[in-house]
């Protein structure tokens, strides 16, 4: 099967979704000092990205658990990863994870400031003006309280 051929085939499939990734976020100060399981994060939550049509950063939903099964890594080495992320400006939370009225949790809402938002025709890239010892702020996930 001709190379033509199977890109034609992956096009049309389900299989088919990729992300980019950009040189010029690649090749940050900020992307070299991540470790290595907050970039395979970072690219795991760039595939929940709808695309310019149908945006939905600043929406963008993945907890932990899922994280950790996508990566293959624990609920706590993905967690790391998130705040790594937040702290070098790639993510940042629009909406924090709480409990809802029925009990119900609802995730972390993240911005990819790479890609723009709705309604903004470009994206913050807060990561191209990180400095080492200059960390952006984390929100980590609210907890659950203990039942007693």
């Amino acid at each position: 099967m001709s190379t033509a051929k199977r890109g034609k085939d992956l096009k049309g499939s389900k299989d088919g979704k990729f992300t980019k990734i950009i040189l010029q976020t690649i090749n940050t100060n900020a992307w070299r000092d991540l470790p290595t399981k907050s970039q395979s994060l970072y690219m795991w939550l760039k595939l929940e990205w709808k695309g310019d049509k149908y945006n939905n950063n600043g929406k963008i939903a993945l907890s932990c658990r899922q994280a950790a099964n996508k990566m293959g890594v624990s609920i706590n080495t993905a967690a790391s990863a998130f705040r790594e992320l937040q702290a070098k400006g790639f993510i940042v939370v629009t909406r924090t994870s709480f409990l809802g009225v029925e009990g119900e949790a609802r995730l972390q809402y993240y911005e990819i400031t790479e890609l723009p938002l709705p309604t903004e025709a470009q994206g913050r890239h807060l990561y191209a003006r990180w400095a080492p010892g200059h960390d952006y702020p984390i929100i980590s996930p609210v907890k659950p309280k203990p039942r007693r």
